[in-house]
């Protein structure tokens, strides 16, 4: 059974603190949604949930594996689409989740195509792709939806309902509005 929880974190970022006193804990099907102005820590709380971070104070637990989504696609940009991603999948044991993944996104059509040449909002997918090859049951997705228009942000409050429906966790951090129905709400 996965879970993911803060128990009175603080972070503290170039010597300024960001936020202190978060408490919450996500089990299986159940989301955070966090907010803030710009500046206020949200990436950073993302990144202390992925282990990237120490918190200043407090405990980060949990039980299963964590897939991040962060500004970064960390995918190769002169690879294809589907090699830049089969690279991440492979090391998860999981390369023969790439082309449902690419499917789950709307990209199968661009699997050949380097990452290059993908726009903004491609890359966004396909870095979404990766969290969802991973098959990790506990999501970090930091500023999601930046770069998509409107249908693919309806594409990105489907799959997240999808894996939250099979038992998943998802921590989304965003300044842009994303429905999350019942989801926590931590507003920085």
């Amino acid at each position: 059974m996965s879970s993911l929880a803060f128990r009175d974190v603080g972070c503290a970022r170039g010597g300024r603190l960001l936020f202190e006193g978060i408490g919450f804990a996500l089990a299986a099907g159940q989301a955070a949604l966090v907010t803030g102005p710009n500046g206020a820590g949200k990436s950073s709380l993302i990144r202390v949930a992925a282990g990237l971070l120490a918190p200043a104070s407090g405990l980060v637990d949990g039980d299963g594996t964590r897939a991040l989504l962060s500004e970064a696609a960390a995918l190769d940009p002169e690879l294809r689409l589907d090699a830049a991603l089969r690279f991440w999948a492979s090391i998860d044991g999981r390369a023969s989740a790439v082309p449902e993944a690419l499917a789950a996104v709307g990209l199968a059509d661009l699997a050949q195509v380097p990452v290059r040449l993908l726009s903004t909002g491609q890359r966004r997918r396909a870095a979404l792709a990766r969290v969802i090859a991973s098959g990790a049951p506990v999501w970090l997705l930091d500023e999601p939806a930046n770069g998509m228009d409107t249908a693919s942000v309806q594409t990105l409050e489907a799959i997240i309902a999808a894996h939250r429906a099979g038992g998943g966790i998802a921590l989304v951090a965003t300044h842009l509005p994303i429905a999350l129905p019942d989801a926590r709400e931590i507003a920085l």
